[in-house]
C-alpha cells in the first residue's frame, strides 16, 4: 500500500529545506485532552479519597507531575531526527525486552494478581507501555529495510520481533497489551505491503495460538470469565459489575451531563478504577453526550494529523512510525470507550492522555512526539 504519490514539478534546492514548524492541529488536541484529563482525574478521585480519609487532591497532584513530564518528553522526542531515531530503535527495543524480563523476576512488583511493574524508589515503572513504542520503532526499521514488496522471511522476522515481548507480557499476565501488539503490527504490515494471503496466514496463526493457549489452560480463569460473562449478558462477576456501573454512569449523563461533581455514580464511587481504566465514565456522566463527542473528536483530529504526517514522511521508516502510533492510539480509544459502553469485554486498557497513570501518559507522549517529528521534517518533495 503506497503512502505517497509521485510528484513531477521541479523543486529548487532552497525549497527542499523546510523549517521545523510544530503542528498545532496535533499539539492543541493533545494539550486539550491532557487538561481535561486532569479535571476528570480530580473529579473521579477526590470523592473516593475523602471516603478513605486521604487528601482529595493526592491522586490528581501525582497525575499533574506525570503530565508535565509527559509534555517535556513530547517536546524532546519531537526534536529527534529520523536518522538518530532509527539508530536507537533496535537498542531501545532490546532494552524494553530486558525490562519486560526483569518484571518477571523478584524485582517485579505484583498488584491485584498481575506482575507488571518495577519499583524504582517511590515510582512504579510499567515497561510494557514503553514496549509498545519500542515494537513500533523496531518493526518500522524492519519494514523500511524490506521495501514495499514483503517476502515471507520478512513476515517471519516480524512475527519473531513482535512475539518475543508479547510472550513476556502474556506471562505477567496482560492480555490487553498483547492485543495491542497484534493490532498495531497487523496495521503496519498491511500498510507496509503485505499481501492478503500473508495477512490471512497471520490471522489464522493467531487463532490457532489462542485456541492452543485456551486448551492448555495458559489463559487465566478471570480472563475467560470476562469474555464468557460479557457474551452471556453478565454473570455477576467483578468485570460485569464494573461495566454495569459504567453503563449507568454514562447513561445518566444525558445530552449535556450533570456538571462537575454533579454525578451520583462518580461522587459515590460506584465505578471502580474510574480515574484510570474507566475515566470515560466520568466524562459521560459529568459532561454528557456533548462532552464525550468532543473527546472523541479530539482523538479523531490527532489521528488525522498522524495520517497526514505518515503520508508526507521523508522516508519509509518515518512513515511507518507515524502509522504505528496512529494504530496504537486508535486501538486504545476504541477498546477503552467500547469497554465502558459495554460493547466489548473488559480489557484493562487505559484511555490515552485522560486516564491517570504515569508510565502510560509518558509513553504515549513519547510516541506522539516521535510521530510529530515526522511531520516537522516532512519532505517538500514527494518520494524524495
Amino acid at each position: 500500500m503506497a503512502l505517497t504519490t509521485p510528484r513531477t514539478e521541479p523543486v529548487t534546492i532552497l525549497q527542499r529545506e523546510r523549517s521545523l514548524r510544530p503542528d498545532l492541529f496535533l499539539i492543541l488536541p493533545y494539550l486539550a485532552l491532557a487538561a481535561l484529563g486532569i479535571v476528570m482525574v480530580y473529579t473521579a478521585s477526590a470523592p473516593r479519597n475523602e471516603l478513605l480519609d486521604l487528601d482529595p487532591a493526592a491522586t490528581v497532584r501525582r497525575h499533574v507531575i506525570f503530565v508535565v513530564i509527559g509534555f517535556a518528553v513530547f517536546i524532546a522526542s519531537s526534536l529527534i531526527g529520523g536518522r538518530t531515531l532509527r539508530s536507537f530503535s533496535i537498542p531501545f527495543y532490546l532494552a524494553s525486552v530486558i525490562a519486560l524480563g526483569l518484571v518477571l523476576t523478584p524485582l517485579g512488583r505484583e498488584l491485584k494478581g498481575a506482575q507488571r511493574w518495577i519499583q524504582i524508589g517511590p515510582l512504579q515503572l510499567q515497561p510494557s507501555e514503553f514496549a509498545k513504542i519500542a515494537v513500533i520503532l523496531a518493526l518500522a526499521v524492519l519494514l523500511a529495510n524490506a521495501g514495499s514488496n514483503l517476502q515471507w522471511h520478512h513476515i517471519g522476522r516480524s512475527v519473531l520481533l513482535v512475539g518475543l515481548p508479547a510472550i513476556l507480557i502474556f506471562r505477567q499476565p496482560d492480555l490487553g497489551t498483547m492485543l495491542v501488539f497484534f493490532f498495531v503490527s497487523v496495521v503496519m504490515l498491511f500498510v507496509g505491503g503485505t499481501t492478503l494471503r500473508q495477512l490471512s496466514f497471520i490471522a489464522l496463526a493467531a487463532v490457532v495460538i489462542a485456541v492452543a493457549l485456551f486448551q492448555v489452560g495458559a489463559i487465566k480463569e478471570y480472563q475467560i470469565e470476562r469474555v464468557t460473562s460479557f457474551l452471556d449478558g453478565g454473570g455477576g462477576d467483578d468485570a460485569d459489575y464494573n461495566q454495569l456501573q459504567s453503563e449507568i454512569a454514562i447513561g445518566s449523563g444525558g445530552f449535556f451531563g450533570k456538571g462537575l461533581f454533579g454525578g451520583t455514580q462518580t461522587n459515590l464511587s460506584f465505578v471502580p478504577e474510574q480515574s484510570t481504566d474507566f475515566i470515560f465514565t466520568a466524562v459521560g456522566e459529568q459532561l454528557g453526550f456533548v462532552g464525550g463527542s468532543i473527546v472523541l473528536g479530539l482523538y479523531a483530529m490527532i489521528v488525522w494529523r498522524l495520517l497526514i504526517a505518515a503520508g508526507n514522511g521523508r522516508e519509509r521508516f518515518s512513515q511507518m512510525v507515524a502509522i504505528g502510533v496512529a494504530a496504537l492510539l486508535v486501538f486504545h480509544v476504541f477498546v477503552n470507550v467500547g469497554m465502558t459502553l459495554r460493547l466489548i469485554p473488559v480489557t484493562g486498557l487505559p484511555l490515552p492522555f485522560l486516564s491517570a497513570g504515569g508510565t502510560f501518559f509518558i509513553a504515549m507522549s513519547l510516541g506522539l512526539g516521535l510521530a510529530h517529528s515526522v511531520w516537522m521534517r516532512r519532505s517538500p518533495v514527494r518520494d524524495e
